[in-house]
């Protein structure tokens, strides 16, 4: 009985002395890697990545040799940053659709009279994500409007180039969020309405 035990200390002893791979996470480069996109989209999977990605947007930047692209001189490193910021803040704005979408309603039906509350109440966080969404589309387009300054026209990073493309949609409104937000918020609209105008003879 003794053996066992001995050995399993021992074990434990040896593992102690193993190098540990795990580092503090405290870089925007850092946090941001930690965000990913699920299969199915749950709430949860949602509310992690808005926390990693509100948790990179208040973060210090890592040191240019860990940028996720190629940094060679200050301006290019000015760009980046702006870039960053400008695409840190559109995947909160895709998080808290995603995140809204799930309790917004796109119809009124009759039979959904008996949990008019519920549903009035669903609608009441769908619409809280959707207006917090839209103060981080101010934010996308401030950062984006920056790393179009002309200073920058001629330089392209390497790795991030998907970023100045969504910095140019911006740019030429191909990419408006506040118009999407605006959409969804006057169906939001819309809907609570119909679901108010029910009484005990709606079903």
């Amino acid at each position: 009985m003794k053996a066992p035990r001995a050995l399993f200390f021992g074990i434990i002893f040896l593992s102690s002395l193993l190098p540990l791979n795990a580092y503090l996470v405290t870089y925007k480069e850092q946090f941001y890697r930690l965000y990913h996109l699920h299969y199915i989209q749950y709430p949860d999977d949602s509310m992690e990545n808005i926390y990693w990605l509100e948790r990179a947007a208040k973060a210090d930047f890592a040191n240019p040799l860990y940028a996720l692209a190629l940094i060679e001189n200050e301006t290019q490193w000015e760009k980046y940053r702006y870039l960053f910021m400008m695409h840190i803040n559109l995947k909160l704005i895709e998080q808290y659709l995603y995140l809204g979408n799930k309790w917004n309603k796109r119809n009124a039906y009759f039979y959904n009279a008996p949990w008019k509350e519920q549903n009035l109440e669903s609608l009441e966080t769908a619409e809280k994500c959707f207006r917090t969404a839209l103060y981080y589309w101010n934010d996308a387009r401030e950062w984006a409007e920056k790393s179009l300054d002309r200073r920058f026209r001629w330089i392209n990073l390497k790795n991030v180039q998907f970023w100045e493309d969504e910095a140019g949609k911006i740019e030429d409104g191909s990419l408006d969020y506040e118009k999407i937000i605006g959409r969804e918020l006057g169906l939001l609209q819309t809907v609570r309405e119909k679901f108010q105008a029910m009484d005990e003879n709606t079903y």
